[in-house]
């Protein structure tokens, strides 16, 4: 009998996926575990398997077995799986493996080089390797661009958030622009008149890592199936059957990897639940890095710092550093509500979030778009930063335009993602509390289930089954609206 040809994609996509899993795990050794000398051959070899994975999918068989499938009696899973088979398609046939591979090593080099320039606050030795990363981020634009009919930026954006476009995130970004310094000037007027307890530190590493473990364990993390390691930037890596989470400690501030460990632990929670049946094929796999994001801001923002969960992790705190009167559950729940602008992305806190990102979007635009050059990032970062959050940060690459992993790694079009995910969390929430009214005071009580068995009926379980706004839209019972993220922190900071 002969092999249908949805079949045949059916393997040629199961082989693809077997390579993205070797990849991702030696992709998150090179940046959790690697030594440093390894980094040259470790970049050649990562850079072969992106040529080896490009030309499984520019394989020319490809484009007929996918005009015939599309004949064959296809249940709705197979159509979508066909359907995200055909985006993938398109997407690798419109880049020449010389650019995927030109763009592996180069990324690869200024991203390990970027581990210790950061560190030595050494903008000038970073451009050296970040001008040919944003040369060939700008060229696969510019593939994509002429091929799809959008602009070049929102060419890469597409890449991580299917569909998006810049019209609509500017617009979307532009009404948030409109009430969130009012609303952190605000809140930030209201708690200068609260006082609370000042946590005493230091909180030695060791027992830092113990509570994470703890607080994974709670948040349902599969440990048989996934582990915690360190890394210079926070990340969840490696692949649903295997997934890595990393951290970074401060003996003097326990909050930041705690918060961290959180964040990461949703991403973890939604890869660890894709349907396992599927997760080899496109249509398993997660929707978008907003839904992405928006499984990690779940944890952290409308879990991990709502005082009912704030108020039944006191003990776990008490436990692993000590008992103290600033772990108290009320204490708790004013620190990790407090708004306090800050250098550092990652360390935000929920309000001031948004503006990192916006300040992040509008360069990386500007610089895809070529009405920037690399060079002119510092000047741009130290004015929207004065601008956006209030701070001075001239000369301070390091806690600045030097801060993060995506550029160096060429991940443009990626930040959007975060403020998009911190919507649809907002949006979930606001469905939840419909149908599950007292799922705080169960949070507290310490059962979590009503949350997480909401996520896994209408995200985890879904994968890339529908399309972004179908699926948000089945999930809460409209599209992406952001006034929820506006209301959402109008409640939590300001009782409105």
């Amino acid at each position: 009998m002969n092999l249908r040809a949805y079949d045949a994609l059916v393997s040629t996509f199961t082989r693809l996926y077997r390579y993205q899993h070797l990849g991702s795990i030696v992709g998150w050794d090179q940046a959790a575990m690697m030594p440093p000398k390894g980094n040259a051959a470790r970049g050649a070899a990562l850079a072969e398997l992106e040529v080896l994975m490009h030309q499984t999918l520019t394989d020319p068989s490809l484009p007929d077995l996918m005009a015939r499938a599309v004949d064959e009696a296809l249940d709705a899973a197979q159509a979508a799986n066909l359907r995200e088979m055909r985006r993938d398609w398109r997407l690798a046939n419109l880049l020449p493996a010389r650019l995927v591979e030109a763009k592996s090593l180069a990324s690869s080099r200024c991203e390990h080089a970027w581990r210790t320039q950061r560190a030595e606050n050494d903008w000038p030795g970073f451009l050296l390797n970040f001008d040919e990363v944003v040369k060939l981020a700008r060229e696969e634009a510019q593939c994509l661009s002429q091929h799809t009919g959008v602009g070049r930026y929102e060419a890469l954006m597409d890449k991580f958030e299917p569909g998006a476009r810049s019209a609509d995130i500017d617009a979307i970004f532009g009404e948030v622009k409109t009430w969130l310094p009012g609303m952190i000037s605000q809140v930030r007027d209201k708690q200068a008149g609260e006082t609370l307890i000042a946590l005493q530190g230091p909180f030695p590493i060791a027992q830092q890592r113990e509570l994470g473990l703890e607080l994974m364990a709670l948040l349902g993390f599969d440990f048989s199936a996934g582990r915690l390691d360190l890394s210079t930037h926070p990340f969840c890596g490696g692949v649903p059957e295997d997934v890595r989470i990393t951290t970074r400690y401060n003996p003097d501030d326990f909050m930041r990897s705690l918060m961290g460990i959180v964040h990461e632990t949703g991403h973890a929670r939604y890869e660890q639940n894709l349907p396992r049946d599927g997760v080899h094929l496109p249509v398993g796999r997660a929707r978008s890095m907003g839904i992405h994001e928006s499984q990690s801001l779940s944890f952290e923002m409308q879990i991990g710092r709502n005082p009912a969960f704030l108020a039944l992790i006191s003990p776990l705190l008490k436990k692993h550093l000590g008992d103290q009167a600033a772990f108290d559950a009320t204490n708790l729940a004013g620190l990790f509500s407090r708004v306090k602008p800050g250098f550092i992305r990652v360390d935000a806190d929920e309000l001031t979030y948004p503006a990192h990102i916006i300040l992040r979007y509008e360069i990386e635009r500007a610089l895809i778009d070529g009405e920037i050059e690399a060079r002119d990032i510092p000047a741009l970062w130290d004015e929207k930063m004065m601008a956006y959050v209030g701070l001075d940060t001239r000369g301070n690459y390091k806690n600045g335009c030097l801060q993060d992993i995506h550029w160096p790694g060429g991940s443009f079009g990626y930040f959007p993602s975060y403020t998009l995910g911190a919507m649809y969390a907002a949006q979930y929430f606001a469905s939840i509390r419909q149908t599950q009214p007292d799922f705080e005071t169960r949070m507290a009580a310490g059962d979590l289930s009503p949350l997480f068995d909401w996520l896994a009926t209408h995200i985890w379980s879904q994968a890339s089954r529908w399309e972004t706004r179908e699926l948000v839209q089945r999930a809460t019972g409209e599209a992406l609206n952001p006034q929820h993220l506006r209301r959402h922190l109008a409640q939590r900071y300001l009782g409105a």
